[in-house]
């Protein structure tokens, strides 16, 4: 399902939004990744409450694609968005998802920001492969607001994903 774009930016007070204020801490949680590729950076919220946060990573105690200088996808020539299965990392979205107590996480936000390893560009058109997806719905959070750019986010009702889960597999439609 689509999301809503809007802007993120300043309240009156000069004070960034709610949104803008998570999705930076989501910006610079991403830091910490040791993917060669994308750095993803997610902090789940409720009631302003920061539960969790996670970035994409190998596993604890296993040498990550920073640590060996390689991406095994990019070395085995597989394009961005396939083949997630033969990745070292853990997705940022499901990091955060485990480390997180499931009743805390109910209602919650989960905000999602993805930066370019190589650019240190945000990433615009990210959202959630299927497998966090299913992940986000099984935790009972309510949305997921993905970094489009500077002070720009799109926001994902959780709801419209279960509703558009037809059980069919639809290779068009990106989750």
């Amino acid at each position: 399902m689509e999301g809503d774009r809007a802007k993120g930016g300043k309240q009156p007070d000069g004070r960034p939004s709610k949104e803008e204020y998570y999705l930076r801490l989501a910006e610079q949680v991403s830091a910490r990744s040791t993917c060669l590729r994308k750095r993803f950076g997610a902090v789940i919220v409720r009631d302003d409450q920061i539960i969790s946060t996670g970035y994409n990573g190998a596993p604890r105690g296993t040498p990550n694609c920073l640590e060996l200088g390689i991406c095994p996808r990019e070395e085995a020539g597989i394009p961005a968005g396939q083949r997630y299965e033969l990745c070292r990392s853990v997705h940022a979205e499901a990091n955060a998802i485990i480390h997180a107590s499931r009743l805390e996480m109910l209602d919650g936000v989960l905000y999602l920001a993805c930066v370019d390893a190589k650019t240190g560009e945000l990433v615009p058109d990210v959202r959630p492969c299927k497998m966090c997806t299913r992940l986000i719905i099984n935790a009972g959070l309510r949305e997921v607001v993905v970094r489009e750019g500077p002070e720009r986010y799109t926001r994902y009702s959780v709801r419209d994903w279960v509703e558009a889960d037809t059980g069919r597999v639809d290779p068009s439609s990106g989750y």
